[in-house]
């Protein structure tokens, strides 16, 4: 069985036109959707202690995820504001991660003997693990990392590319040319396999030898978010689920060439099938009404 950990944030996405609240994050999110496309995946972050921290503890406990190395301090849990166009999710602020801010991962030596027991390791841009690269680059693990629309901090991708092996980018913005011309330019900063997302238009997919696009499977969206965060977890559980039963690793142009097309297939379905239900995985609950104030101020 393939064994991934979700490095980094979580949150509870807050939809304001409906007074629910649901769990998300980007690492929190990857482990959730690993385990249900049947890996074993644990989560690794930071908790609050309030209602958001709670209802995101619950969950990862009804989902199997493992949350062993997490830790929790005196304070508000990471949240986002979020409302709904069309299907399409729109932020509208959050508290940028809450205890997460003042009190960000560490990996202590049981932490790093932990972490090299999986297969991969995903993390993120919001999860403050930047500086945790280098350690986990020396693991056995395979690391993955979302930029969603940071690639062009170029101080980022200098001090990320090195010690990763998959980037995933969010570029709906760009156009093909474009897209392409950024994928290369962060593989040739160190990364094995650059995915720049594109909504509608689809992914690109540079592994240093080539480039694979897949067009998305198509349906009217009942909510948007988690999108990309599905996408690139079905496409990295199917991808190790090949190298595990092939024997194969990212080094083999070959594998790679047979076995990325094959991944970004199950990564459009299964992304088109999250799009069909409320937040990033459903598991809402009503705003608790004494954080209902906190929530909305300033809106």
């Amino acid at each position: 069985m393939v064994k991934v950990l979700g490095l980094g944030d979580n949150v509870c996405d807050v939809y304001l036109h409906t007074g629910v609240m649901y769990p998300g994050g980007q690492a929190l999110n990857f482990a959730v959707y690993a385990a249900s496309l049947g890996a074993q995946a644990d989560y690794m972050g930071v908790f609050g202690q309030d209602a958001v921290a709670a209802h995101n503890q619950a969950t990862l406990d009804a989902k199997s995820v493992g949350r062993s190395h997490c830790r929790s301090y005196e304070g508000e849990n990471g949240f986002a504001r979020v409302t709904l166009v069309e299907g399409d999710r729109v932020f509208k602020g959050s508290n940028r991660g809450g205890v997460l801010q003042q009190y960000p991962i560490y990996l202590d030596e049981g932490d790093l003997a932990y972490a090299a027991g999986f297969d991969l390791i995903h993390t993120t841009n919001n999860g403050f693990t930047d500086g945790l690269l280098p350690a986990l680059h020396d693991l056995p693990a395979l690391v993955s990392y979302d930029f969603s629309f940071r690639w062009n901090e170029e101080d980022r991708v200098e001090r990320v590319c090195p010690y990763i092996d998959f980037a995933f980018l969010s570029c709906s913005d760009l156009n093909e040319e474009d897209t392409a011309a950024l994928c290369r330019r962060l593989h040739g900063k160190g990364c094995w396999v650059v995915t720049a997302t594109r909504g509608s238009k689809g992914a690109t997919v540079f592994d240093g030898e080539r480039f694979y696009r897949q067009l998305p499977d198509l349906v009217k969206p009942v909510d948007t978010m988690g999108a990309g965060d599905s996408f690139a977890t079905a496409m990295l559980v199917t991808l190790l689920e090949q190298m595990k039963n092939e024997n194969m690793t990212l080094a083999d142009a070959g594998f790679r060439a047979r076995a990325l097309p094959v991944a970004l297939k199950a990564a459009a379905a299964f992304s088109a099938k999250n799009c069909l239900v409320h937040g990033a995985f459903d598991c809402g609950t009503p705003v608790p009404e004494a954080l209902r104030r906190r929530f909305y101020e300033g809106i």
